[in-house]
């Protein structure tokens, strides 16, 4: 079973589309025997990180994350909210990855919107199969600094971590569930880690 992560934040039932699309059923839940119990953990993303945070340590979600054994992908601000910090409203996160996340600077668009690729690729794992000329959708104002845990780099006013991955805990910047044949290459990936 797959496991949506409820929590204050919104693009669930994109991400259950997807699923469902692939052939997949999944259950958006903040129950915490089911997410202990899922095979796979999906923490999507369209939200605030200060107000995420609070959502998930009001309720101990904080903690059940990090103790989470099975892969488990975040998209977008679930990306964001496995690093150690946001400038977002200045937020603690959840530590996963030790980069900052921090707002674009002013001189270009912002948020940055619509289909972008990549510069850099290692792809294997989640990534496989997908090539640096792959366009992916991206929706955010806030980025994911690159450090030792990034896998992808795309650039957008400047280089930035499109996907990374530590352990068993996996985040991509970018919408795979909005993302065409690519995003859905990768959510098959995921399933078959």
């Amino acid at each position: 079973m797959i496991a949506i992560l409820k929590y204050n934040a919104g693009n669930t039932m994109s991400v259950q589309v997807a699923l469902r699309r692939l052939g997949h059923e999944s259950v958006v839940t903040s129950d915490p025997d089911i997410l202990l119990k899922a095979e796979r953990v999906i923490i999507p993303g369209v939200g605030e990180a200060r107000s995420a945070m609070t959502h998930l340590r009001e309720r101990g979600l904080d903690s059940l994350i990090l103790s989470l054994k099975q892969p488990v992908l975040g998209i977008c601000l679930g990306l964001q909210l496995m690093c150690s910090r946001s400038e977002e409203n200045d937020t603690d996160c959840l530590g996963i990855f030790d980069t900052v996340v921090r707002r674009f600077p002013p001189g270009a668009r912002v948020p940055h919107t619509g289909w972008n690729n990549f510069e850099s690729i290692s792809a294997t794992g989640l990534l496989q199969g997908l090539q640096p000329d792959d366009d992916l959708y991206y929706v955010h104002s806030y980025y994911a600094e690159l450090n030792s845990s990034t896998t992808a780099v795309c650039n957008y006013i400047l280089p930035f971590s499109a996907a990374m991955q530590k352990d068993n805990f996996y985040g991509v910047q970018f919408h795979p569930e909005k993302s065409a044949g690519a995003g859905a290459l990768l959510l098959k990936n995921f399933i078959g880690l």
